[in-house]
């Protein structure tokens, strides 16, 4: 055996064992207790038998939050989009100085640790209960995500194009009308329509906090207790969610024949 494939097997060895003390680390911090899973089995089930039949009656309730819901995801991540490209071009490593670089990602960064809970509270508090609040919570929730998506696809540009306008002597700007814009908008455009379809269930999460939406119905009911009225909100997001993942779908395989 070759000292060079016997380098390569004690890498995987290697690799595999750090893989199975992490994972072993992670589980005894989980603390979990098989016994205990075992024994609540029949809680999840008396839960869930609770659940069914779904209470129709509450049908074109579900029908007209399920609408505020599309028309918050629609608008936070239109709003999010447009605030995520300037801060995914002062990232990009291959047309922003490194000061700006660092800056926007800072950026980026604080954005992403904030929870989608905790921004759906900051707009409550600011704007009240109701759409408006969870909006503009999705639209900062987006430029955490959008931004960095965003960065990789210009940063993953052919760098002839860059250099052909740089020699040509043309401003940054131009350089990103010319040379990036056209590259990064088929990627841009499937990222955009992805986390439109992921804030549809982020709003509805929003709904914990009061921020409106088919959440905030949704919550209403189970905290009540009427869990067959929540059922019918759940099964009536199931089929929208569902509808809109096969439309942008389509939609993300069509840009990518751009």
């Amino acid at each position: 055996m070759s000292n060079y494939r016997l380098q390569i097997i004690l890498r995987r060895l290697l690799i595999a064992c750090i893989l199975v003390l992490v994972y072993g680390w992670a589980l005894q911090g989980l603390k979990v207790d098989l016994a205990l899973l075992k024994n609540s089995w029949p809680y999840v089930t008396d839960f869930v038998s609770r659940l069914f039949p779904p209470n129709l009656e509450v049908l074109d309730v579900a029908i007209a939050a399920l609408i505020e819901t599309v028309q918050m995801s629609l608008w936070g991540t239109t709003i999010g989009a447009f605030l995520s490209l300037p801060i995914a071009i002062a990232s990009a490593h291959n047309i922003a100085p490194p000061l700006l670089q660092w800056l926007a990602n800072l950026l980026q960064n604080a954005v992403r640790s904030v929870p989608s809970i905790i921004l759906g509270l900051i707009f409550v508090a600011a704007t009240g209960l109701g759409a408006p609040a969870g909006t503009l919570a999705l639209g900062i929730y987006t430029v955490g995500y959008l931004a960095k998506f965003y960065q990789e696809a210009i940063e993953s540009v052919d760098i002839r194009s860059i250099e052909s306008l740089q020699v040509a002597g043309a401003s940054r700007m131009q350089i990103v009308q010319y040379g990036i814009l056209p590259q990064v908008l088929p990627l841009g455009l499937g990222y955009t329509l992805y986390m439109f379809e992921y804030n549809i269930r982020a709003a509805s999460v929003l709904g914990v906090v009061g921020a409106g939406g088919i959440g905030f119905e949704l919550v209403s009911y189970i905290r009540g207790f009427e869990y067959t009225k929540a059922t019918t909100m759940m099964l009536v997001l199931l089929v929208v969610v569902t509808a809109i993942d096969t439309l942008s779908s389509q939609l993300r395989r069509r840009l990518d024949l751009i």
